[in-house]
């Protein structure tokens, strides 16, 4: 990841877009602090952090859900519902 200072940005914008714009990721400082990072436009965030490994994509088609283990509960259905309701 490269890094600029803001001046630099301010005077070699359109080089500089174009860079991002061909996959480069840059921050940009200002008194040497980092203030923004300019990211392609293609990498939505969902993008980014399914390649960076953070989020797994849904998995697609029917649930077979008799195929779960089922759970024993002292509590009946219906005090559950109750307390889900609250004072409705």
């Amino acid at each position: 990841m490269t890094t600029i200072p803001h001046r630099e940005l301010r005077n070699q914008s359109s080089k500089i877009l174009e860079r991002v714009k061909n996959g480069e990721t840059i921050d940009v400082t200002n008194n040497g602090e980092i203030t923004a990072t300019l990211i392609p436009p293609s990498a939505s965030p969902f993008e980014r952090l399914l390649l960076a490994g953070q989020v797994r994509p849904a998995i697609t088609g029917p649930v077979d859900f008799r195929s779960l283990p089922r759970v024993a509960s002292k509590t009946s259905t219906g005090e559950i519902l109750d307390d889900l309701r609250g004072d409705r």
